[in-house]
């Protein structure tokens, strides 16, 4: 299937990751992590997005972006590309230095702001860079330092992330500190950095499938409300209409498109309306309730039939090239 477009909606809370090309260092030395800094904060500054945490490591970097006016797509071409000009100079290198593709993760906020704050914060801790809480709270390459009052980075919305854990600083930034000391245990958290593809897989809201996409960390209703808000716009999210897959499928079985929006015993049409289900839903991203009405079933019927259409899909993968590619 052709690659999905990005959701870059201003307003929206976006949890970007870059990494340098085949896993390289994208940061040698200290004066790179400056440099890479001092662009980040004038871009932030300069085109109004809110930075709420950030953390670099040697070969990737994580950002927790709200842009209110310029779309992310633009920002982040200006950041990469202005830091890749001036690094690949410095080390007499030439070619690509980050990966085509930075992963960009449209986030509910309510749900997991403070959850991102954290396991973004965490990383250097994680991986090793700073071995206790106390040396991260002086750690030069992430944003919580700059939350700690040891470290500044103009454009970082230092006050919008404190008034979540209290009204009065000192208290708040002792609510933060412990907020973040509890995550330590946790470890990896996968479930924040796969979007909805990973974390929504298998979950069920009254006996029922949760509408999901690979680039959406948050609820089925928010999951669907994002791709509502874009269908007008440039993004369209589906890139095969429900019609299409229901005419190659009537069509791959010899029976009249009709047939499969009524309820029959002919298992051959029973299989074919379990694996449109997935393609629509899983791969295609339609939302349960649009698929359910193109094929004259309820909302719960499709969510079974999703699940059966896991196993045919799996037993016949050539459906994917025949009803979706």
């Amino acid at each position: 299937m052709p690659r999905t477009a990005r959701i870059d909606i201003p307003g929206l809370l976006q949890h970007v990751i870059v990494r340098g090309i085949e896993r390289r260092d994208i940061f040698i030395d200290n004066n790179d992590r400056r440099l890479f800094l001092e662009r980040l904060s004038k871009l932030l500054v300069e085109t109004d997005t809110e930075c709420l945490a950030w953390a670099l490591m040697s070969n990737h970097f994580h950002l927790l972006l709200r842009p209110r006016v310029t779309n992310l797509s633009v920002f982040m071409r200006r950041l990469l590309t202005g830091y890749a000009i001036v690094f690949n100079l410095k080390h007499r290198r030439s070619g690509h230095l980050f990966q085509n593709r930075y992963k960009s993760i449209a986030c509910q906020e309510d749900a997991y702001l403070l959850e991102l704050i954290r396991y973004i914060h965490l990383n250097p801790l994680r991986v090793g860079l700073s071995k206790s809480i106390d040396e991260l709270d002086h750690y030069p390459w992430s944003g919580h330092a700059v939350l700690m009052g040891k470290q500044e980075l103009s454009g970082q919305r230092i006050d919008d992330v404190l008034m979540l854990f209290g009204q009065k600083k000192q208290s708040a930034l002792q609510s933060y500190r412990e907020f973040v000391i509890a995550g330590i245990k946790q470890g990896q958290r996968n479930d924040l950095v796969g979007g909805g593809l990973r974390r929504s897989q298998g979950v069920r809201r009254s006996g029922e499938y949760e509408s999901y996409d690979e680039r959406i960390l948050g609820s089925g209703e928010f999951v669907e409300s994002l791709w509502l808000e874009t269908e007008s716009g440039e993004i369209t999210v589906p890139k095969i209409s429900l019609d299409e897959i229901m005419q190659k499928s009537a069509d791959m079985l010899g029976y009249k498109v009709e047939l499969l929006r009524q309820r029959n015993r002919i298992k051959e049409l029973a299989d074919m309306r379990a694996a449109i289900c997935y393609f629509a839903v899983r791969e295609c991203h339609y939302s349960g309730v649009a698929v359910a009405k193109a094929l004259n079933m309820t909302r719960s019927g499709v969510s079974v039939a999703v699940k059966r259409g896991v196993a045919i899909v799996s037993r016949n993968p050539a459906l994917r090239g025949k009803l979706v590619d």
